[in-house]
């Protein structure tokens, strides 16, 4: 990895609409160069895909509804997580953790109520992640000429810290991880155990330029980050549920 590492947001970018070219939309604004990344909200990739529900839309079954009583939400809501997830995880008046489709655990399966157009519409994360990220880095590279990075990002709270962070749910174009071991430290000791997650790093620290709330900085361009390693993608990113202690 570089010694030095830049992030900028992408100026300019209007609020996106279900059919947009969003590789276009970010080619025209942000001036990338061979070895750049493009972390983009994952909010931006759902809207592109039309990911968007309507309350009057969901049709809410028996097994929604009495979770909802218990969890002390509303039951289309329920119905809409249970159908983005394969198992609860923890459930508790005002929580949800479940074990998303797509392999990742988080509250309400990361449905996005926040700046989708009414209390009555929600925003699903996109169907395929990885394949979206693959398909923008695609477009990105035949737009520009440049060889580029791309991270689908979300906003993830995690079970022993206070607060939410970055991190990647579709990579194209950059490993994910870092596979270090059987490399050394300082002192010579091979390393053992030390697999870094890169992208969710990366996400991280595009999330700090991007923000959480009305910022509307949704496309953070990284620049300095190098890599050796093969193209990844956000699955490396995943605990097999087998191998985890707390599902």
């Amino acid at each position: 990895m570089g010694s030095q590492v830049s992030l900028r947001a992408v100026p300019g970018l209007p609020l996106i609409a279900p059919g947009d070219d969003l590789a276009q939309l970010v080619a025209d604004r942000a001036a990338l160069c061979d070895g750049d990344i493009v972390v983009l909200a994952s909010k931006l990739v759902s809207r592109a895909e039309d990911r968007f529900v309507e309350a009057a839309d969901v049709v809410v079954s028996e097994a929604a509804r009495a979770l909802a009583d218990e969890v002390d939400k509303e039951p289309w809501i329920v119905e809409l997580i249970l159908r983005e997830s394969v198992a609860v995880s923890r459930k508790a008046p005002g929580v949800l953790i479940v074990r998303h489709r797509l392999g990742f655990v988080s509250a309400n399966a990361a449905i996005d109520r926040s700046n989708v157009g009414g209390e009555d519409r929600v925003l699903l994360l996109p169907e395929n992640p990885d394949a979206s990220a693959a398909a923008l880095c695609a477009r990105l590279a035949e737009l520009t000429g440049v060889r580029v990075g791309l991270i689908i990002s979300d906003s993830f709270g995690r079970p022993f810290r206070v607060g939410t962070v970055g991190v990647a749910i579709g990579v194209a174009g950059l490993p994910a991880v870092w596979d270090q071991r059987g490399g050394a430290d300082l002192h010579g000791r091979t390393l053992e155990h030390t697999v870094t997650a890169v992208a969710d790093q990366i996400a991280a620290a595009a999330d700090l330029v991007a923000g959480q709330a009305g910022e509307g900085r949704g496309a953070i361009v990284v620049r300095g980050v190098q890599w050796e390693a093969a193209p990844g993608c956000a699955g490396d990113l995943l605990r097999p549920a087998e191998m985890d202690l707390y599902a």
